[in-house]
């Protein structure tokens, strides 16, 4: 890819009752949390500690340091109230 070259990603996070989708141009260097950094999407979900949340790509989850490609999608996952799995177990011990 040529050094001046840009194409774009997409931030998203999603809330039970509404989800904001953010797009972001980049020229290769980008970062997934740079991405998340610089979207501004905590002025739609104030309180996203974006420095410290785990970010996917197309749902899978992704370090601070992986580089997106062209029509990435970052996603800014939030920290569940119940364990999935724990949840389960408890609807089986209710029969």
């Amino acid at each position: 890819m040529s050094s001046n070259a840009t194409f774009l990603i997409s931030v998203i996070y999603a809330m039970p009752d509404r989800q904001v989708e953010l797009q972001l141009t980049s020229d290769g260097s980008l970062t997934a949390r740079e991405a998340a950094l610089q979207s501004g999407i905590e002025r739609y979900f104030p309180g996203i500690d974006l420095a410290r949340v785990e970010l996917g790509v197309f749902g899978e989850f992704v370090d601070d340091h992986h580089v997106l490609a062209a029509g990435d999608r970052v996603e800014i996952y939030r920290e569940l109230l119940h364990d999935p799995k724990e949840i389960r177990r408890r609807r089986a011990r209710q029969g």
